[in-house]
């Protein structure tokens, strides 16, 4: 007969055993739920200001939209339709929400050669840096117009847009993903691209229902490459992307928008905006880099960079007066720029061939997910009106499948 002292309940061999149970029913009756079609998330981002004022970022996705049309064979196709997530900053976030948000029959309101001109003609207003409040007013107008009542939730895909908040000094991202959530997070449209552009001095942005403001300045100032943010985003939000384990699960196009101009030439001090543009443009390159390296073995396949090789083009390309369009088809022709962490620069494939390796690839993940049985991305469709709020992937949603 036992000893009465092992008929006792053991504490910590309960817990032990039922550790072991939990982590035996987990890996062999309730197997971790893993998507057999190595289908990734799409993630385009797009840096803010640069020498180009934002062209050569709507230039590439014109090109790009362009390519995506002509080899789908779908004439009406929006860029829209082949990503999942847009994070734009500054002018690349006017961009994002340009060609994110819905117009007529839930479609993009502009295309990419809307976009274009849209940027050609305001871009430079948006990277100015002018204590002028009337030129300031001037452009919230123009928003206004634009996007008119519509709020962060009206826009058809995962949207992120940073400013920099002097209020609590740090950087706030505008997230959709929060704004269905919380009341509190949402936003209208035009106040946020006010804000991300906020050069001239801070814009006060209030949410729709009135209880949360930030004093914003302008998103390149708090993130000018966003593409970290935006993988951050993905691979930890598994309300709306369960199925991401890691890098080798995302394709990454990162859009850059041409070096600041004082970089490029000349022996004067840099103005105070310069100097901007040029921490902006620093980050940018870091950001680039250590994004690069993230991917690892995954690089080449999973993230491609669009930038301009100033090297290659000469100062007197930018003097005052020069066919800003036509540069920007010079930059598209150059050899692209590969950052290396500790190893500087190297040049490999042209910027075009590398938008064209985009397309490709973003074709192959549209025609792959036709034959998916889960959708692979969970777009949160409820609001809540909680004061407080943990984490976008904690919260439950409502799913709809995006292709």
């Amino acid at each position: 007969m036992a000893s009465p002292s092992l008929l006792q309940s053991n504490p910590q061999m309960d817990k032990l055993t039922s550790q072991i149970f939990s982590v035996l029913e987990n890996n062999f009756l309730f197997p971790p739920i893993r998507h057999s079609t190595n289908a990734k998330i799409r993630i385009l981002s797009i840096d803010g200001s640069g020498s180009t004022n934002g062209i050569l970022a709507a230039k590439s996705i014109l090109h790009l939209e362009s390519t995506l049309r002509h080899k789908s064979h779908n004439p009406n196709a929006h860029i829209s339709d082949f990503f999942d997530v847009v994070a734009g900053s500054g002018v690349g976030g006017v961009l994002a929400t340009l060609l994110f948000t819905k117009g007529k029959n839930n479609r993009p309101l502009f295309t990419a050669n809307e976009a274009l001109k849209f940027v050609t003609k305001n871009g430079t207003n948006f990277c100015k840096q002018n204590i002028m409040q009337r030129m300031f007013k001037s452009r919230v107008n123009i928003f206004d117009k634009i996007f008119g009542d519509l709020t962060l939730k009206d826009t058809v895909k995962t949207v992120l847009i940073p400013c920099y908040d002097l209020t609590v000094g740090a950087p706030v991202v505008f997230s959709r993903a929060d704004a269905v959530e919380m009341d509190g997070c949402d936003c209208k449209l035009s106040d946020v691209c006010a804000a991300t552009t906020a050069v001239s001095g801070p814009f006060k942005t209030v949410s729709v229902d009135g209880r949360n403001n930030i004093t914003a300045v302008g998103g390149d100032v708090a993130m000018n490459n966003p593409t970290a943010a935006a993988v951050t985003h993905v691979l930890y939000n598994r309300q709306e992307f369960p199925f991401v384990n890691g890098v080798e699960d995302l394709f990454v196009v990162s859009l850059g928008n041409g070096e600041p101009l004082s970089v490029v030439g000349g022996n004067q001090t840099p103005s105070r905006t310069a100097l901007v543009k040029i921490v902006g443009e620093a980050v940018s390159d870091t950001v680039d880099q250590a994004v690069s390296m993230a991917f690892g073995q995954f690089r080449t396949t999973g993230y491609v960079r669009i930038q301009a090789n100033k090297g290659a083009l000469g100062a007197e390309k930018h003097k005052k007066g020069d066919n800003m369009l036509r540069l920007v088809d010079e930059m598209l022709k150059q050899q692209n720029v590969e950052s290396v962490l500790f190893q500087g620069k190297r040049c490999n494939s042209t910027n075009i061939e590398k938008l064209e390796f985009s397309a490709n690839e973003l074709l192959k993940e549209k025609e792959r997910r036709k034959t998916d049985m889960l959708p692979i991305v969970l777009l949160n469709q409820t609001t809540t009106s909680s004061s407080s709020r943990t984490s976008s992937a904690t919260t439950l949603s409502t799913t709809s499948s995006s292709n």
